[in-house]
């Protein structure tokens, strides 16, 4: 028996080795084998797959929120802020951290003036991320903060903000919601306004909540300085308002000037809007008529035909012209005198504007030195002057005109121009002849870092001779001609009237629409200014004397009182210069120095009710608050010691309406620190250095 078992061992363990040895090596290759299935999977994680994964992962755990920069400052002339950005708060939401996604729709929707429908919809098309509002008010933000949502976040964001209202609307323009220039110097100059934006990257876990965030700092623009001036350009757009409404005009423009420099030193458009709110004005009223504008200019262009006449010599001031009494043939169309005129000197055409003495002038010269000199003074192209939306006007070439053309473009018809041609063309004239590129950017810089702008170019168009002598018919004609209305009190001035008949829809000219325009320059002996005034389709009158004559007036009054330009006539109101001096610290400051009969200082102001009154009270102290809309009382600041910046931003935060005067640091407000007021109050604001 004992022999039997160690023998039957012996054949176990014989029949038992080799099996567990092939086992083994079966264990050993799937395990070498899941070995190498586990590594080559990783390498296809690791390696092959790794950019693919990597960038499914943070789509599913990570977000990014482009935060907008800072946009530039822009600045008029005596550096009064303009444009502006501050931080306002921006709501957004995470739809996967909501618990009931219709119920905050509802609730947000109410809050915000929102859709319920297309908020609710939104929630459910995006899980991560998705605005609500962007640039909420401060009082929408504190309702919102009230609710104590979840998924419900705010993001600060920065917004355009226009302290001073419309003044200048068209010439700044205004940016969309996400920061960009749309129109205006915002649009033309939106790469160096617009600075680099900032990033915000928010890390999830896998229940979607945020526990890291890292922010990447964008770069402010660049600060823009315009050459306007604010208080010139609220004189122009209030005298240019006040003709429209009066005459019952379709539009109007005004253009002040520096004849020697180029500067604008004010552009106005109306009607007008306000660049805060744009959305709710008219896409009419955002155009820039000064330069988008084209309109035949009728006798103000006489000024290319009579400087040429005299610049070739084929006239001079005393050689007298037939004027038929009133009528011209040419091929066969008979074109009218507003008159009728006999003899009359070269200088007596332009002083009575006669269309038949013009005619025979350009008759003289020929189209093709007509032409020239026409393009000579730069009709038929732009000017560059950065604006957005120049128009180069119509000016076909003499082989394309007719048997009348000479005729019709020597007294301003059958050619079209925009209001800045005009105003360059006279200032060649009364700065001796050179034709200046006008200009309105005069500095773009960042911090202390910056190359003032070069001189703007310029080119001879007419001998200082010639200059000279359209420098005298042009102040004949406002001291004994059709600009008598344009005469002002202290000083000699120098302009041309112009009466233009629209085309209307037949395609023939109308005998109601007209275009009412005065061009001139003051003082002759020295030109400061050039400054252009156009009303389109004036009701109950039509000439330029009469309608647009009173307007440069009272904007180169003005102007003139304001810039203490020395008198060079003194006999018509002694002393008037040195009346209304003001202070180098004055100017600086953005007060205006008028004539004693003239109104009071213009001020900065943020509404289109603060700007139908743009005054100072005489005690700002003593000016009553204006509630425009219900809710809690709120103290009003102590803003002594503030910047204009600093100060907007508090004002911005407790939903105050702000109006402001000077530049510097807060002096005195109204109403006084510690008021309690209504969202919505105007608050007034005196900077000083």
């Amino acid at each position: 028996m004992i022999g039997a078992k160690k023998q039957s061992g012996r054949v176990e363990r014989r029949v038992n080795g080799p099996w567990t040895r092939r086992r083994s090596l079966f264990l050993a290759g799937m395990l070498a084998l899941w070995i190498v299935g586990l590594v080559a999977r990783l390498y296809q994680l690791e390696v092959i797959s790794y950019a693919e994964l990597l960038s499914r992962a943070q789509r599913q755990q990570q977000r990014t929120i482009e935060v907008a920069p800072q946009r530039g400052t822009i600045y008029d002339r005596l550096m009064q802020p303009l444009a502006m950005s501050l931080a306002v708060d921006s709501v957004y939401a995470v739809p996967a951290e909501m618990p009931d996604r219709p119920l905050e729709a509802k609730l947000l929707a109410s809050t915000l003036g929102l859709d319920r429908q297309d908020l609710e919809g939104q929630f459910q098309t995006f899980r991560t991320f998705c605005w609500v509002k962007r640039k909420v008010t401060s009082r929408e933000a504190e309702r919102v903060r009230g609710l104590d949502l979840k998924g419900v976040y705010f993001q600060k964001e920065m917004k355009r903000f226009y302290p001073k209202g419309s003044l200048g609307a068209q010439v700044l323009g205004y940016v969309g919601m996400d920061d960009k220039g749309l129109a205006g110097l915002e649009y033309s100059l939106d790469k160096e306004i617009r600075g680099t934006p900032g990033r915000v990257l928010v890390d999830t876990d896998a229940r979607r909540q945020s526990f890291h965030s890292t922010e990447w700092q964008g770069e402010p623009g660049d600060n823009v300085v315009l050459t306007l001036d604010e208080n010139i350009q609220y004189i122009a757009e209030k005298a240019l308002d006040e003709a429209v409404k009066k005459w019952k005009a379709l539009d109007g423009i005004a253009i002040v000037e520096n004849p020697n420099t180029g500067e604008i030193l004010a552009m106005a458009s109306s009607p007008t809007f306000d660049p805060n709110h744009y959305a709710k004005s008219k896409p009419n009223d955002w155009i820039n008529r000064a330069i988008g504008w084209i309109y035949e200019p009728g006798s103000t262009f006489k000024i290319v035909t009579v400087s040429a006449a005299l610049q070739q010599g084929l006239v001079r001031p005393s050689d007298v012209i037939n004027c038929q009494m009133g009528s011209i043939v040419l091929a066969g169309h008979v074109i009218h005198d507003h008159k009728p005129f006999g003899d009359l000197t070269v200088e007596q055409v332009v002083v009575n504007s006669s269309d038949v003495g013009a005619i025979k002038l350009g008759l003289r010269l020929g189209s093709d030195r007509l032409y020239r000199y026409i393009r000579d003074f730069g009709f038929g192209s732009d000017t560059d002057i950065r604006l957005p939306g120049e128009e180069r006007g119509l000016l076909k070439p003499p082989g394309r005109w007719s048997g009348i053309s000479v005729g019709e473009i020597s007294m301003g018809q059958e050619v079209g121009v925009t209001a800045l041609q005009m105003v360059s063309a006279y200032s060649a004239i009364a700065n001796g002849g050179m034709l200046v590129r006008p200009r309105i950017v005069r500095d773009v810089y960042r911090g202390e870092q910056h190359e003032p702008a070069p001189p703007a170019a310029s080119r001879r168009v007419v001998s200082q001779q010639t200059a000279q002598t359209m420098r005298g018919i042009f102040e004949k004609v406002v001291e004994e001609g059709t600009g008598t209305p344009a005469r002002i009190p202290g000083y000699t001035v120098g302009g041309k009237t112009g009466t233009a008949q629209k085309i209307d829809a037949s395609g023939t000219y109308s005998k109601t629409h007209y275009i009412a325009s005065f061009i001139g320059f003051a003082p002759v002996s020295r030109p400061a200014i050039t400054v252009l005034v156009v009303i389109d389709s004036p009701v109950g009158a039509i000439y330029g004397t009469e309608v647009a004559a009173p307007v440069f007036k009272s904007i180169a009054e003005q102007t003139l009182g304001y810039l203490n330009v020395p008198q060079d006539n003194p006999s018509w109101w002694p002393q008037l210069a040195s009346s209304t001096a003001g202070s180098s610290r004055q100017k600086r400051e953005g007060r205006v120095a008028f004539p004693p009969m003239g109104p009071e200082p213009p001020r900065a102001a943020t509404s289109a009710v603060q700007r139908a009154s743009y005054r100072p009270p005489a005690d700002p102290s003593a000016q009553s608050t204006v509630v425009l809309n219900e809710g809690p009382l709120t103290p009003v600041p102590d803003f002594t010691g503030l910047s204009v910046r600093r100060a907007a931003e508090e004002c911005q935060a407790l939903g105050l309406d702000l109006s402001f005067e000077g530049s510097g640091l807060a002096v005195q407000q109204s109403p006084p620190a510690g008021t309690e007021v209504a969202a919505g109050t105007h608050v007034w604001l005196k900077f000083a250095r």
